[in-house]
């Protein structure tokens, strides 16, 4: 099997790192010192599972590499819509792309039965630019449920889990899919093939939807979220209406809102991805997470004043951060 990672970040180098150690031709996409890095020493993974060196060849050219059986997407869904000239030279007739990002994709609707079979949603494919460079008849569906941080230029920190579920858009359990997870999993990583991937990404969206925004907000941890009576009532109110909205478009989660609860508060004093955006001065990845949802509750009618609330300020920040008028760090 021959794969790309394209944005071999912290989350993309460590899949990487795996899919290599397994056997698999891997060649790992990215920019800067980090690139360096990888191509001085490989990629070094520290993790409670075992620490282990991986050697694929890197690259910031895709170029270089030529078609693969699947491209895994590491990058933000923000860099989606402008990822066609790199994606385009690692395509060949039948490349799947595993879209590893939280929140809504934009294939959500794709061969999806029902009354918005086929329909675009803007928040996340605006005018259809990301539908326009990745087409969703490619895409593989993939909810991460790991937790990775660069230490240094080449060096991943694996801090907890190692689940990867993918799945089709259509619910099949498509030889490709198959295949991808055999591979993952020959890596030491967990990869179930779902039927039903949409149940996941409610699931975890339950968490982001709150945890995410309040905490660029108020720059605190998932556990003082939590400790905090206003906050914490605030997260419930998100996840109450996050849930409706998700059944209203033909998907029940099926996990209560004080089990979501429970796992963040185990969490601990774990910063979000979107707060250490803003701390970095990277975009926020607020449009899948947050906006998404709001543009699904109009087209359903869902009543959610909570999450409209938020993605206001939240919205707001995004806008301050991008015009340089939030500190970063």
């Amino acid at each position: 099997m021959k794969v790309a990672v394209l944005g071999a970040g912290a989350i993309g180098a460590y899949v990487g790192a795996a899919l290599h150690r397994a056997g698999a031709e891997v060649h790992l996409i990215a920019r800067g010192e980090h690139l360096a890095a990888m191509r001085r020493s490989g990629v070094r993974v520290l993790s409670p599972r075992g620490d282990f060196t991986a050697r694929p060849h890197a690259t910031d050219d895709p170029a270089q590499v030529g078609p693969v059986d699947h491209v895994f997407l590491g990058l933000k869904a923000t860099s989606y819509a402008a990822a066609g000239p790199l994606v385009e030279p690692l395509l060949h007739e039948a490349t799947g792309i595993v879209a590893a990002q939280n929140g809504i994709p934009w294939w959500y609707f794709h061969r999806l039965p029902g009354p918005y079979l086929g329909r675009s949603i803007q928040s996340v494919d605006p005018r259809g630019a990301v539908t326009a460079a990745l087409p969703p008849e490619r895409a593989i569906g993939c909810v991460v449920y790991a937790a990775t941080e660069i230490e240094a230029p080449g060096v991943i920190r694996h801090l907890e889990g190692t689940r990867f579920s993918v799945g089709e858009p259509d619910g099949s359990l498509s030889p490709r899919c198959l295949a991808f997870s055999e591979a993952m999993v020959a890596g030491g990583l967990k990869c179930p093939v779902e039927a039903d991937l949409r149940r996941d990404i409610w699931i975890k969206l339950m968490g982001n939807i709150a945890f995410n925004p309040i905490s660029a907000l108020t720059r605190a941890t998932m556990a003082g979220i939590c400790r905090h009576r206003g906050t914490r009532e605030l997260v419930v109110a998100m996840m109450r209406e996050t849930v409706e909205v998700a059944r209203r478009v033909g998907c029940d989660p099926g996990v209560s809102i004080e089990r979501r609860l429970s796992g963040a508060e185990r969490a601990g004093e774990h910063k979000t991805s979107t707060l250490q955006d803003l701390e970095r001065g990277r975009p926020l990845e607020l449009d899948a997470i947050l906006a998404a949802v709001v543009e699904l509750a109009e087209l359903t009618g869902a009543e959610v004043p909570t999450l409209r609330a938020v993605h206001a300020v939240s919205d707001l920040l995004a806008e301050q951060a991008r015009r340089g008028l939030v500190p970063a760090g």
